[in-house]
């Protein structure tokens, strides 16, 4: 992609584990965006820390300063929109977002869940595979809808689910491999390669994606 670096906002409530491989791949140079801010709900989330230290613009909202979701998520997108991003990241942002919001940002969100979806939507992602005895386990960028967890998948991280895994050891080795592949989807965006077609679909290199990508644990290789 030629001209100006992709303009990005991320969204943050933790510590931003994501939001560093973003950071680290932009200043390693493979990743070909400008992080415009950071903006977290939460005003301890450590990912703030991440943003200054790379001299990166930090804002708090905290959604407990508005009578409710609509009125937090209004002040939020007139927010994000003073820095005119390109592309809005959520990267461990621990909101459900209202309609409204998500409709402004159509094709131009994304957001990683720590599990393959459309299995195990929500929270305690790793606890619940295991309850289940699930063999393989992941993680998955998709563009945001207004579906919790239920927007166009691009691309997965497979992990297996080891005989002696506690959700702490199989949450550490997703988490690996979602360093890995949410800085690739981004990159792609950025290069203009991936877009969220009309009917719905992802599209990379101008190929509808009727399933996510999948980068193989074992051989590191993007398979559809």
């Amino acid at each position: 992609m030629s001209g100006s670096p992709l303009s990005v906002v991320v969204l943050i409530s933790g510590s931003g584990s994501n939001l560093q491989a973003l950071i680290d791949a932009v200043q390693q140079g493979s990743l070909p965006i400008r992080i415009r801010a950071v903006i977290a709900n939460e005003a301890d989330a450590f990912g703030l820390e991440r943003a200054r230290r790379a001299a990166i613009e930090t804002r708090i909202l905290s959604h407990r300063d508005y009578p409710d979701r609509p009125a937090f998520d209004a002040a939020l997108m007139d927010l994000i929109d003073g820095f005119q991003p390109d592309l809005v990241v959520l990267a461990g942002f621990m909101r459900i977002l209202t309609p409204g919001l998500v409709a402004h940002y159509r094709g131009r969100m994304l957001n990683i869940h720590p599990s393959l979806l459309p299995k195990f939507r929500g929270l305690h992602t790793h606890e619940r595979a295991l309850e289940v005895g699930e063999r393989e386990h992941g993680a998955t960028v998709h563009f945001v809808t207004e579906e919790l967890d239920g927007g166009p998948a691009v691309l997965q991280a497979v992990v297996p689910v080891e005989p002696d895994d506690d959700a702490a050891r199989l949450a550490a080795r997703v988490l690996i491999l979602e360093h890995r592949i949410y800085p690739q989807v981004v990159l792609w965006f950025a290069q203009g390669r991936l877009l969220l077609g009309a009917d719905g679909l992802p599209r990379l290199d101008g190929e509808a994606l009727q399933q996510p990508l999948r980068l193989d644990n074992l051989t590191t290789e993007l398979t559809s």
